[in-house]
């Protein structure tokens, strides 16, 4: 039986980083930021096996559990495709590059039995949403996969499919091939590159759902200046090249002249694109949750949207395209 999929709401969990494994975090202090945040109202939860080898599924089931939310009032997301193995980081043990140890297989039975091990991690008996994930190299493989989760979608097992990825280009590649009801674009809409820009207009003319993800580009954005004290600022996960920093600092300074932090700059003017859903922070501590809450909650003026398009740093007519930004940051709807 297939079930219609909730309204969801603006501002979303992205479990990622707290999927990282001891000791780089304790399950304690993962789920205690997840127990904060479903109590400052975030009701979007997005996951996958890949994350600590499905270390954050098995934490936020838990933190779920604990806080005795009926199903019906969350929206639940993961995703298949790609994993590595349990409780192991993205460079694993005598490895020296990132994600060399990670497993793709999008087969019929893959699929069934990563869709079945999240279920049993996550403690429910549905999920809203599973996104083919990171397919931009297995576009004709991945396909099987899909099949696999329209049967479970007629089962009432999975609410809807969809696509997650940090790239455009593989996303408008499986619209084309297959019907999907969402998709997550990671780090390509932001206030330092709109590179996803035509993608979120196609799928608002097609009713897709869009999930926006990264939209601090793995943390140039989250502040500026970065502190003294901390390595070179992150910039789709690797050390920011001096262009990006010098075009981050020219946001910051108009930033700085209307009183808003580059980092509800970031989270709202994503938040203000018309077709995108859900926002995800991703926050890896209590204080970092309270920031990103902030961010999305600051008053922001249309003269800095308007500023940042006359410096050039956005494109001519975005704050006329954008929707206004939505007050009450954590809305279930």
């Amino acid at each position: 039986m297939t079930r219609a999929m909730p309204q969801w709401p603006r501002l979303g969990l992205g479990c990622a980083t707290l999927g990282t494994p001891p000791p780089g975090l304790a399950d304690a202090d993962s789920e205690a930021v997840i127990a904060a945040a479903i109590e400052r109202g975030i009701r979007f939860f997005d996951v996958a096996p890949l994350y600590g080898g499905g270390v954050a599924e098995c934490r936020l089931g838990r933190a779920l559990r604990a806080s005795g939310l009926p199903r019906d009032e969350y929206v639940l997301c993961t995703k298949t495709g790609v994993t590595r193995p349990f409780a192991q980081g993205p460079i694993p043990p005598g490895g020296t590059r990132r994600r060399e140890g990670d497993t793709w297989d999008y087969s019929g039975r893959a699929t069934r039995d990563s869709v079945r091990r999240s279920l049993e991690r996550l403690g429910v008996e549905r999920l809203d949403i599973v996104h083919l994930h990171d397919a931009e190299n297995h576009l004709d493989t991945c396909l099987e996969a899909w099949h696999a989760l329209d049967v479970m979608r007629r089962e009432g097992i999975v609410g809807g499919i969809g696509i997650g990825s940090n790239l455009p280009e593989p996303v408008a590649a499986l619209l084309d091939r297959a019907q999907f009801d969402a998709f997550l674009l990671a780090g390509c809409y932001t206030l330092l590159t709109q590179a996803g820009a035509a993608l979120l207009n196609r799928a608002q003319r097609q009713r897709i759902r869009v999930v926006a993800g990264g939209v601090f580009n793995s943390g140039v954005l989250a502040a500026w200046p970065p502190p003294a004290s901390s390595a070179a600022p992150s910039f789709h996960y690797e050390p920011a090249p001096a262009e990006v920093i010098e075009r981050t600092g020219r946001v910051a300074r108009i930033c700085a002249k209307h009183a808003v932090p580059i980092g509800a700059a970031a989270l709202q003017f994503v938040m203000r694109h018309p077709a995108v859903t859900t926002v995800l922070i991703g926050p890896r501590t209590i204080a970092e949750l309270e920031q990103n809450l902030a961010a999305a909650g600051h008053p922001i003026p249309d003269a800095l949207w308007t500023d940042l398009e006359a410096a050039g740093l956005l494109p001519v007519g975005t704050n006329r395209r954008n929707a206004p930004a939505q007050s009450g940051a954590v809305d279930a709807h």
